[in-house]
């Protein structure tokens, strides 16, 4: 019979390795290995994945000492097997004898028993030499960041930039978004508080509960009636933003999976008609599964947004919220893959395209309306540059900078357009957003 821990460890370093070497997203990974792990084992599976990934570079310099000569490519997975080793030593409150005898086990799981030997090795000089109480030398291995990212964090947030950093390899809290149309917070708050789960209020974000531990959503009370969705804090901003002018027809571009989506619906109520597009079929698909569960309907499209001559009706918008195509590094700290699979390359194409949607959304928005631009990155590339474009290019655009409300000013920082949230700041993920209006010709 196979050992169940060493089942999950031997697992995890399949997952790891698909996203190290083999490019995969972390959640793509998951889906495919998960259902080889029993449901119980779950949880330390994606522990394991996410922590060795969040120090991926710190946990490689230890390996780079620990083997002389690298492994041979199809041995590869044992190079991962060994970072979800040291993961345990170094992170995890497992006991050292127990993280040895499992993870040199997952060997043979991974049918490469001869490397038994070469693991067991390796962990125990780890431990021998004490080589965690070492201080990272190199700057990718200190931060678990890749050098291009640091560099262009130090150049944007000369100030900020090792608290990002920091913020990005801590675990994200759990955050809420309470149905307003079928309930108070006040009144979930008490569901949370007769069901003895502890939680935080922000006063900047009226539908908004952080969670003090993560817990499965099947637990939570009203999940699944529809008065409860998991939403990020700072995500939880676009709606109210977009809709502090009344709304009647409004466009979520690049809507998919939908829970912005979900909550201008719950602002909006009846009157509010919404038409969410997204390019993909399956995450276009999580939007109608979304707003199931919440009881609301919209017109759900899928379509490029960039090209709304092949869906748009002609009828103008009053309100469009553009969360654009971004490099996600606003929210690394949910997505540790995310540093590993980024490219700079990736930035100048991902604004070129933020561009190009902006720009073909724009002619969309009635006279008077507002476009509401949002990404989840850190990077001025990706925000206001692309915003401060546009406004250079558009003599009919200006940018509005009120905000919602005076307490969102404290979570902001004022940019050359728009506003910022950076990572970890009262919880929250880093969020852009920038308010556009368009003026009415006299």
């Amino acid at each position: 019979m196979q050992n169940s821990s060493a089942k999950v460890r031997a697992v995890a370093a399949e997952i790891v390795d698909a996203v190290v070497s083999g490019g995969q997203s972390l959640d793509t990974a998951i889906a495919r290995h998960e259902p080889q792990v029993a449901g119980d084992d779950r949880a330390l599976l994606r522990m394991l994945c996410f922590g060795t990934l969040r120090h991926h570079w710190q946990l490689q310099a230890w390996i780079d000492e620990l083997i002389s000569k690298p492994l041979r490519k199809r041995d590869r997975v044992v190079n991962a097997l060994l970072a979800v080793g040291l993961y345990q030593l170094t992170e995890m409150r497992i006991p050292d004898h127990a993280v040895v005898s499992e993870t040199v086990e997952a060997t043979r799981a991974l049918r490469r028993p001869k490397l038994a030997g070469l693991l067991n090795g390796c962990l125990r000089r780890f431990m021998r030499e004490q080589m965690q109480e070492k201080a990272p030398q190199a700057e990718v291995a200190r931060w678990n960041h890749p050098h291009w990212f640091i560099d262009a964090l130090q150049c944007d947030w000369p100030d900020d930039w090792q608290s990002i950093l920091t913020a990005n390899n801590e675990r994200a809290p759990m955050w809420l978004r309470v149905n307003s149309a079928r309930q108070s917070s006040r009144e979930y708050q008490q569901l949370l508080q007769n069901s003895a789960t502890d939680f935080v209020l922000h006063d900047a974000l009226p539908d908004a509960v952080c969670l003090a531990e993560p817990q499965s959503v099947e637990t939570l009370p009203g999940f699944s009636e529809g008065r409860v969705s998991v939403q990020d804090g700072a995500a939880q901003i676009a709606a109210r933003w977009l809709l502090q002018e009344p709304a009647a027809r409004v466009l979520d571009a690049c809507a998919a999976p939908g829970g912005k989506s979900g909550h201008l619906l719950e602002l909006g109520g009846e009157g509010l008609s919404l038409v969410s597009v997204d390019s993909d079929s399956s995450r276009a698909e999580s939007i109608r599964e979304n707003l199931d569960r919440i009881g609301r309907t919209a017109t759900i499209i899928t379509a490029d947004a960039s090209n709304p001559e092949e869906w748009w009706d002609g009828a103008q918008f009053d309100a469009i919220l553009l969360d654009a195509p971004c490099s996600a590094s606003g929210v690394i700290r949910r997505h540790p893959d995310i540093k590993i699979l980024r490219r700079k390359s990736d930035v100048r194409s991902l604004q070129t395209l933020q561009g190009g949607i902006l720009r073909a959304l724009w002619p969309l928005l009635a006279p008077g309306g507002r476009l509401l631009y949002a990404t989840c990155s850190v990077l001025a590339a990706e925000n206001d540059e692309v915003t401060g474009q546009f406004l250079r290019d558009h003599g009919d655009a200006l940018e509005n900078d009120v905000l919602p409300n005076n307490n969102i000013r404290d979570l902001m920082r004022r940019k050359a357009c728009g506003y910022q949230i950076l990572p970890g700041t009262a919880g929250l993920d880093g969020f852009y957003y920038a308010a556009l209006e368009k003026q009415k010709v006299s």
